[in-house]
C-alpha cells in the first residue's frame, strides 16, 4: 500500500518525472490493474456506497438514500474502471501501427491506468454526494497526466503525437461511456437501480 501511495503522490505532484519511472515498470497489464488501479478504484467505490447508501443526499426536495442504489453505483464504478483501463489500453495498443509506432499491451494499459490516478483519488469526494461534482477536477488533471505521459510511453513521433493522443482520448471516453451504459442495463435487469432511494 505504501508503494501505491507514493506512486500516486508522485503522479500528482510531479507527473513528468514519474512517467520516466513508469517507463521502466516491468509489471504486466494484469499486475498493474490488480496492484495499482484496483486498490485506487476501491476508494471511489467505497465512497460512493457510503455517500449514496448510508449518507444520502437531497434532489428536488426529495431525500435519496438507498443501500441497493449505493451498492449498484459502487459496483458500476469499480467494474467500469477496471474493464475500461484494460479495454482502452487494448485499443491504444492496436492503434499504434496507424501512427507509425509500437506500443505493447502492457505499456498501453499502464498509460491509461496511471493516467486515472487523479480522478480515482478524487473519488473520495463521493463520500459526501454534494461534493461529488468536483471529481471533474480530478478528471481534468488526469487528462493532463495522460498528455504528459503519452509521448514517453508510446514513443510516437512529434508529428503524429497530437493526433494519436486525441484519438486515444476519444477511445478512453467512448469506452467508459459504453461500459457504463451496458452495466446500467445489466444492473437494471438484476433488479438494482442507481436511484434506489426513489423506490
Amino acid at each position: 500500500m505504501k508503494s501505491i501511495i507514493n506512486t500516486a503522490k508522485q503522479f500528482i505532484v510531479n507527473p513528468k518525472l514519474e512517467w520516466e519511472v513508469a517507463k521502466e515498470n516491468t509489471n504486466t497489464a494484469q499486475q498493474h490493474v490488480m496492484t495499482y488501479v484496483l486498490p485506487l478504484a476501491l476508494i471511489s467505490a467505497v465512497a460512493i456506497f457510503i455517500g449514496v447508501g448510508l449518507i444520502g443526499y437531497q434532489i428536488l426536495g426529495y431525500r435519496v438514500q438507498s443501500i441497493s442504489g449505493g451498492l449498484a453505483q459502487a459496483v458500476m464504478s469499480l467494474v467500469s474502471i477496471v474493464i475500461g483501463v484494460y479495454l482502452s489500453g487494448f485499443v491504444i495498443h492496436k492503434l499504434a501501427p496507424t501512427f507509425n509506432t509500437t506500443v505493447s499491451l502492457d505499456k498501453a494499459v499502464k498509460l491509461v491506468g496511471f493516467s486515472y490516478t487523479a480522478i480515482l483519488l478524487a473519488g473520495i469526494l463521493n463520500i459526501f454526494p454534494p461534493l461529488a461534482f468536483f471529481t471533474f477536477l480530478g478528471g481534468l488533471y488526469s487528462l493532463y497526466i495522460l498528455y504528459i505521459g503519452f509521448k514517453p510511453m508510446t514513443n510516437v513521433s512529434e508529428e503524429k503525437s497530437m493526433s494519436y493522443f486525441l484519438v486515444s482520448l476519444l477511445v478512453i471516453i467512448a469506452v467508459y461511456v459504453v461500459i457504463g451504459m451496458i452495466l446500467t442495463a445489466i444492473i437494471g435487469v438484476l433488479g438494482f437501480t442507481a436511484f434506489g432511494g426513489f423506490m
